[in-house]
C-alpha cells in the first residue's frame, strides 16, 4: 500500500471507484478530521488516500511523482476501460499505442498526476 494525496477524502473516492472502478476497502473515522480511507483495484495494489494538512502537502497534490508517470493500472480490456474512464471525463494525454509488452496510454487523475492504463500482452 502506498500513500496518496488528496484534496479532499470524499471527491478522491468518488474518482477511483467511479473512473478506476477501484473498491473502497476500508473508510475508517479516525476524530479530528482524519479517516483511514482504502482503496484498490481489481488486479492488487492499495492506496492509502491521504487528505492534504498543509501548505507543503497541498502543493504536492498533483506533482507527488516529479511530473513522471508514478502509477499503473493494469486492465484486463484496455478498450472497454478507456471507454468507462473517457465517459467519466479522465483525462488522456495521448492516443492509445501497442508496443510490444501491451496496448498503453498516459492519462491524468484530477488533479494532474500522470498514470499509464496498461493491458499486458499475453504471452503465446
Amino acid at each position: 500500500m502506498t500513500t496518496f494525496l488528496v484534496p479532499d477524502y470524499d471527491e478522491g473516492i468518488a474518482f477511483f471507484r467511479e473512473a478506476l472502478d477501484f473498491a473502497l476497502h476500508e473508510d475508517t473515522d479516525l476524530g479530528g478530521g482524519k479517516r483511514w480511507v482504502v482503496m484498490g483495484g481489481v488486479n492488487g495494489g492499495r492506496l492509502l488516500l491521504a487528505r492534504a494538512t498543509d501548505d507543503e502537502q497541498r502543493a504536492a497534490i498533483g506533482r507527488q511523482t516529479g511530473g513522471r508517470v508514478g502509477w499503473f493500472l493494469a486492465s484486463d480490456d484496455f478498450a472497454a476501460d478507456h471507454r468507462r474512464m473517457t465517459a467519466w471525463g479522465v483525462e488522456f494525454t495521448e492516443e492509445p499505442r501497442h508496443e510490444p509488452y501491451g496496448t498503453v496510454a498516459v492519462f491524468k487523475d484530477p488533479w494532474g498526476n500522470p498514470w499509464d492504463l496498461i493491458e499486458h500482452r499475453k504471452a503465446a
